[in-house]
């Protein structure tokens, strides 16, 4: 993949990429670098993607990855260093954004596993894909969100 094409594609993706980032942090600069460490992650991966699947499903499943092993680092106590950008994602304050950061905030306590399945799902993504993307089959995909939106109702 040229860098040309690289940046077609994060243009055309950037708003998946920032979905999953936001799924799995409240802060602006985790956000930030989940972002970056997403793209380094696609790079890296780009010469390693055969077309098996949709492009968008082979994006979906690197953020996904990243984030997790993000996760998982972050619980382990592993430190960051933070790094700067000029936009500023947090600053809509519309009712809408209010009740999906109430969402966010409820999906967020789910395990990461769980997260990103409610997150493809949100993103009207089929049982099938989803399960092509976290390897598992599309029934249990089902009975997974079942669990997951109970999880979910009975959250305060």
């Amino acid at each position: 993949m040229t860098e040309r094409e690289f940046e077609k594609m994060v243009r055309e993706n950037k708003g998946t990429i920032y979905t999953v980032c936001y799924m799995f942090s409240n802060d602006h600069d985790e956000v930030a670098d989940l972002f970056q460490e997403i793209l380094i992650n696609l790079w890296r991966g780009s010469g390693t993607f055969r077309g098996e699947s949709a492009l968008s499903s082979w994006i979906w499943k690197v953020s996904l990855n990243t984030c997790i092993t993000f996760d998982r680092k972050k619980k382990r106590g592993v430190s960051t260093v933070p790094l700067t950008m000029d936009v500023d994602l947090f600053s809509d304050q519309t009712e809408d954004t209010r009740q999906i950061g109430m969402l966010r905030e409820r999906i967020g306590r789910l395990g990461p596993f769980d997260r990103a399945i409610v997150l493809l799902w949100l993103e009207n993504l089929s049982y099938e894909e989803i399960g092509q993307i976290v390897g598992i089959t599309s029934s249990n995909v089902s009975v997974r969100l079942v669990r997951i939106r109970e999880q979910l109702k009975n959250m305060q």
